[in-house]
């Protein structure tokens, strides 16, 4: 059995394709799940509202291609962000919350990436870093009432774009329930921007880190970067990754229009396990040095 898990994330599929069709060419590309994207598209917002049906449905899909849901991107909350002033907004940003909770829990998913934003489209403040920590608090209410992860996504803004900011509100909150899911490429380009190491940062969210987003960046560019055209050290974040006890990883790319879309996700996965398993390597012979030296 492989240490680690390797998903998906659903983005980087044509969006004509349906979900089932979508976990057909996850496990096609060499992916072990997909991880689902609940933006802040109507179209993607709506599946909060699916019916008990139609979530059967995407777990029989799930079960005949061998492919599992296990996590959920909810990045909802940009339209909608929970540390808005306007209060119509904050309820919208809790109706959210709470729905992706219930959908996580009948869909058996345990990890819910939540974005690490207070506000998007506004500036940020004092009032509404204080809305947010407020919200933040009942939306890990809502999770821990059902067993589910909510886990911080390390974004590209300053509010949370490193590991060691996203653990401040994790200490905070001081729940079992709000976690760290790093993306290494905002990471990476957060070191370029501060002038810090990156694998030192991924080191203080040390006991709370649920996954990783294996994301190529450029500095200052956050997007559709090809693997391998980018800055961001996947074997060293990898075995940094492996040491601090984190075994589930998503390949986070965007499909973009290409018409190999398929032969992409297979060098995707190539290029991420090839990583991976680098990254395995050193960690093994890190650990190694390290009981020789003791």
């Amino acid at each position: 059995m492989e240490r680690y898990l390797l998903g998906l994330y659903e983005k980087s599929m044509p969006g004509i394709l349906t979900l089932p069709e979508k976990l057909e060419e996850t496990r096609n590309a060499g992916f072990d799940y997909i991880e689902i994207s609940i933006d802040e598209t109507d179209e993607k917002l709506a599946r909060l509202d699916w019916s008990d049906k139609e979530i059967r449905e995407l777990c029989n899909a799930a079960d005949l291609t061998g492919t599992p849901v296990k996590s959920i991107c909810l990045s909802g909350h940009r339209r909608f962000p929970l540390g808005d002033p306007d209060p119509a907004v904050q309820k919208k940003s809790l109706e959210i919350m709470q729905k992706a909770v219930a959908l996580a829990s009948k869909l058996g998913v345990r990890i819910i990436q939540i974005a690490g934003y207070d506000v998007y489209y506004k500036p940020s403040s004092e009032e509404t870093r204080a809305i947010f920590a407020d919200n933040l608090a009942r939306s890990v209410q809502m999770a821990a009432r059902e067993g589910v992860m909510l886990a911080f996504e390390t974004m590209e803004t300053e509010f949370i774009n490193t590991v060691a900011k996203a653990a401040e509100w994790v200490n905070r909150i001081d729940s079992p329930y709000l976690q760290i899911y790093p993306d290494i490429g905002n990471i990476t380009n957060a070191s370029v921007l501060y002038s810090t190491d990156v694998l030192e940062d991924l080191a203080s969210g040390r006991g709370h880190l649920a996954a990783v987003h294996l994301k190529e960046t450029k500095p200052g560019i956050f997007r559709e970067v090809p693997y391998g055209t980018g800055h961001v050290d996947f074997p060293s974040a990898a075995a940094k990754a492996f040491q601090l006890g984190v075994n589930m990883f998503v390949g986070e790319f965007w499909y973009t229009g290409e018409d190999n879309w398929r032969e992409i996700l297979r060098s995707s996965n190539s290029f991420l396990r090839a990583g991976l398993q680098k990254g395995e390597e050193m960690a093994a012979l890190d650990g190694l040095s390290h009981r020789e030296k003791s």
